[in-house]
């Protein structure tokens, strides 16, 4: 009759279990976030933790964080990309050169879905050619 008591201790022993391996294993793994960089910055927001493990806990969901806004305005990069291509010329002339250009627009609208709110100032460029002198521009086309 107790029987599902002891379920729901097994179960929380196996989560446990299981959470004490992976922060383990973390201790085998290099972010691509320095630890110096995370410790920085857990420092400055008022969070002491002298454990490592913890730090790279914060880096690997840094990582993943930064790497789905990636991934995200990618996909409003080649939504954009794929819209502007109208015209039977241009559509050759962009299969051609199959370059993306990741826009403050594109990083913006990933960055809206999370619930960040960029605002960058007026002289950002928006396209490539942006800054360039007139003679780069027409021997880039």
């Amino acid at each position: 009759m107790n029987h599902s008591g002891q379920q729901s201790s097994d179960v929380r022993h196996d989560d446990e279990a299981g959470l004490t391996e992976f922060l383990s294993s973390l201790m085998d793994y290099t972010p691509t976030i320095p630890d110096e960089l995370v410790e920085h910055y857990v420092a400055k927001s008022g969070f002491q933790c002298p454990d490592v493990r913890l730090i790279r806990l914060v880096a690997v969901a840094t990582q993943k964080f930064i790497s789905e806004i990636a991934t995200d305005a990618l996909q409003h990069c080649t939504a954009r990309r794929s819209s502007i291509v109208k015209d039977k010329r241009d559509r050759q002339q962009k299969e051609k050169d199959k370059r993306l250009v990741l826009t403050m627009e594109d990083l913006s609208r990933a960055l809206r879905e999370y619930g960040v709110n960029l605002k960058h100032q007026e002289y950002f460029a928006d396209f490539p050619s942006a800054g360039m002198d007139p003679v780069s521009r027409d021997e880039e086309s």
